[in-house]
Formats: C-alpha cells, sequence, structure tokens
C-alpha cells in the first residue's frame, strides 16, 4: 500500500503509548477542562485492555515534580510497569524505544501532557527516527493554553501526524458490532465516558430494550474480556 494512513487502526496493527499524564502536568492545561481530559485519557486505556493493545505508559520526574500517574488510571492497567524518564522528549529514553519496538507495530496512538512539549518532540523524534505512524489522540492529550495545544497539533499534522479522539479510537477498534466478543466492555465504556452518547445508550437500553436499569458500569466486563 503506497499511503498506509489509510488502512484503519485495529488491534492487531497499532499500539498506545500514554505520556506524562501526571497531577503537575495536568496543573497546567488550560486547553481542555481537566476532568475531561482524565475521563478521556482513562477511556482510552480501558479500550486498549478490552482490545489487547500494548500499552506503554512512560512519566518523567515523578518523584521530584509531576507526581504519579492517576490512580484511575493505574487501576486500569495494575501490573504495567511505568517508564520512568528525565528527559522531556520520551523518544530520548532507550527504554521508550525498546518498549515500542517490542510490541512490534508502526502505528502508534500517543495520549499525553503537554502537547507542544512531550507530544511534539516525541512526534516528530519517533516518526523521522523510528519510521513510526504516529496517531495524535487530541481530546486526551492537553497544552498550557489553547494555542499552544491547537499549533502544535497543527504543526505535527503537517509533518506526517493524524489527529484523532479517544471514542475515535475505540470505535475503529471495534469496527463492526457484530464482533460480540468485545461488544458489551465497549458498551460499557461508552456508557461510563461518551457523555450524552452514553446517556442515549442508557436509555435505549431500558426504555426502548426494556433492559433492567443498572446503579453502575460493570467494570468486571473490563476483566471478562479473554486474552488473545
Amino acid at each position: 500500500m503506497s499511503n498506509p494512513k489509510l488502512e484503519v487502526l485495529t488491534p492487531q496493527n497499532s499500539q498506545l503509548i500514554i505520556i506524562d499524564q501526571q497531577p503537575q502536568m495536568a496543573f497546567g492545561v488550560q486547553s481542555i477542562d481537566r476532568q475531561v481530559l482524565k475521563n478521556n485519557v482513562v477511556a482510552l486505556a480501558k479500550s486498549a485492555k478490552v482490545f489487547n493493545v500494548p500499552t506503554t505508559i512512560t512519566t518523567v520526574e515523578s518523584e521530584s515534580f509531576s507526581g504519579y500517574t492517576y490512580p484511575e488510571l493505574l487501576d486500569v492497567f495494575p501490573d504495567h510497569k511505568l517508564l520512568e524518564r528525565t528527559s522531556m522528549n520520551s523518544w530520548d529514553d532507550q527504554k521508550v524505544r525498546d518498549a515500542l519496538k517490542a510490541n512490534g507495530r508502526k502505528k502508534v496512538v500517543v495520549a499525553g501532557l503537554w502537547t507542544e512539549v512531550c507530544n511534539t518532540t516525541f512526534a516528530l523524534c519517533a516518526m523521522l527516527e523510528g519510521g513510526y505512524e504516529i496517531y495524535m489522540v487530541a481530546d486526551a492529550s492537553g497544552g498550557t493554553s489553547k494555542d499552544a495545544h491547537d499549533f502544535a497539533m497543527q504543526r505535527m499534522v503537517q509533518a506526517g501526524v493524524v489527529p484523532v479522539t479517544w471514542q475515535q479510537v475505540m470505535l475503529e477498534w471495534q469496527r463492526d458490532w457484530a464482533r460480540r466478543e468485545t461488544y458489551d466492555a465497549v458498551m460499557a465504556i461508552a456508557k461510563e465516558h461518551s457523555g450524552a452518547y452514553g446517556m442515549g445508550v442508557d436509555y435505549a437500553y431500558t426504555m426502548v430494550h426494556k433492559a433492567a436499569q443498572r446503579t453502575a458500569v460493570p467494570h468486571e466486563l473490563l476483566a471478562a474480556v479473554p486474552a488473545k
């Protein structure tokens, strides 16, 4: 294929990297509501877990400056090793490069803080030096101002980065509602994290299809998805 970016994201051709989703980094975000940001990042992580998409989580200066990764994110991947760095650019760290290479997939979905620093430098270097395709999750990333985020996204897009959103990625991985092995888990994520869409799903289940009303999202569905 002459243009690999024409390929739809699948659970088999992509991997995810989560960069510096830490409280001190989030404190500086002004381009998106911070609670919305956390919601979107956690939803993306849950989606990756449902589809067994290899996921790398990297942090910067956790104890001296940035704080620890959001507990809601760690709950999704409780046994994941966190790759700690000193460099603002994740690509500079050999551990990160090794993890990406070990996953063996050239399409890298990225959610990180801040868009104009850590995301941009990683994306440009990973494309230039590693030959990766970068899919930047715009609503699971944030910058220190709207301009900082927007112009960083523009710079990356001009360089060949593909802009996406977290729900777009999840539904691209699902692709077909006949994929029953992940259907219930995807619907659970949508109901919990997708706002108006999730409310609509709840309404359809209970009022149209007369399903029993639930008081909480069945988190056990995440653990019930069989490994591939």
